[in-house]
């Protein structure tokens, strides 16, 4: 873990509520797809966790949307602004497992660490398919970013407004070796029960962002882990869901 000051490079608003961010700075701390940055905002007590989308050199981009008051104060950022990240923060994917034809889904805010993944897994020759989950048409974000890395790419709208209608699953090929997934619990829940195999990224409110105040526990089959600090991403033969 390490905090960085970053200068903003690029806010811009590319969906409803959705913006993406560049920001330059020490990215050495980004080593692996799936890993998140905790941003320290004037006026707000806790920081805010955000997933890594994209990391080039001294470029990390981000992808946000504005759910609340702080992410609200994100968006009204402009070129030059500088903000403290801490970096390096989660254990993000292991490509390791993925076998040749790999699965990736991401369902809204959950998208966004697919993208880094998905290059990933491109450098190591492997076939990927990319499913990306909205509700309408007017959500989807990086469609065209994950075709050109040349993966299969499958949209599904829950409101049929837009490629396949429903829910993430009703995307699933029939044929792929191993399934990376990120998004909120209920879509995460579906995925397990249709997955042969996988790892999974959770989405949790955080406090500190890297292990010492406990807010973010989970239960798994060898106890509590740490989301934040433990995971994001666990192993789907460790889960344990909550009633």
């Amino acid at each position: 873990m390490k905090d960085v000051i970053f200068t903003i490079q690029e806010n811009t608003r590319i969906a409803p509520s959705t913006y993406r961010m560049v920001l330059e700075g020490d990215t050495a701390e980004i080593q692996r797809p799936g890993q998140f940055v905790n941003i320290r905002l004037d006026g707000f007590f806790l920081r805010r966790p955000i997933s890594v989308c994209d990391c080039e050199g001294t470029l990390l981009t981000i992808i946000y949307k504005t759910v609340g008051k702080g992410t609200a104060a994100m968006a009204e950022m402009e070129s030059g602004f500088k903000l403290s990240l801490l970096t390096g923060l989660g254990n993000g994917y292991d490509t390791q497992a993925s076998g040749d034809t790999p699965l990736l889904v991401g369902g809204g805010a959950g998208v966004p660490p697919m993208y880094l993944l998905a290059k990933k897994l491109r450098e190591e020759g492997k076939q990927v398919t990319v499913i990306l989950g909205f509700n309408a048409k007017e959500e989807i974000f990086f469609e065209e970013e994950f075709r050109s890395l040349g993966c299969e790419v499958i949209v599904t709208t829950v409101d049929g407004s837009y490629g396949v209608k429903g829910f993430v699953t009703d995307g699933f090929p029939e044929a792929y070796s191993y399934v990376y997934t990120c998004g909120p619990e209920p879509m995460l829940k579906a995925v397990y029960q249709k997955a042969k195999d996988g790892q999974f990224s959770f989405e949790e409110r955080m406090g500190c962002g890297f292990g010492a105040c406990m807010g973010c526990s989970c239960r798994t089959i060898t106890g509590y882990k740490r989301i934040c600090k433990d995971g994001p991403i666990l192993r789907k033969g460790e889960i344990l869901w909550e009633d």
